[in-house]
């Protein structure tokens, strides 16, 4: 799974988002690390679309204006989980090897 895709994934877990609330929030999630275009967005929606890792949740109409909000699918929740999981395990590895390291007094 891509960063982004994470992240967006991550971004939807508490309610639905419209494009522009999901940029804030992966904007939020990342510390400001990951400034998601509105055009990767959409790639990156359309393929966990396709996937089943999120749908449509509702469209509305502000100042003239469509939004489309999209939600985290029960898919989409268990993906995200093994993701987390699987990161926090190459981090937990990486995290050894550099206290072996250093333990060693290696620079």
């Amino acid at each position: 799974m891509t960063e982004p895709a994470f992240l967006v994934l991550t971004a939807l877990v508490d309610a639905p988002l419209h494009g522009y609330g999901i940029v804030q929030e992966v904007g939020k999630l990342s510390e400001g690390r990951v400034d998601l275009k509105i055009g990767t967005l959409y790639g990156v929606l359309d393929r966990l679309a396709a996937d089943e890792l999120v749908v449509l949740d509702r469209e509305e109409v502000e100042q003239g204006r469509l939004r489309r909000y999209y939600r985290l699918t029960e898919s989409g929740a268990r993906a995200l989980e093994a993701e987390a999981v699987r990161l926090a395990a190459n981090v937990e590895s990486a995290r050894r090897r550099l206290r072996a390291r250093y333990a060693g007094g290696m620079a």
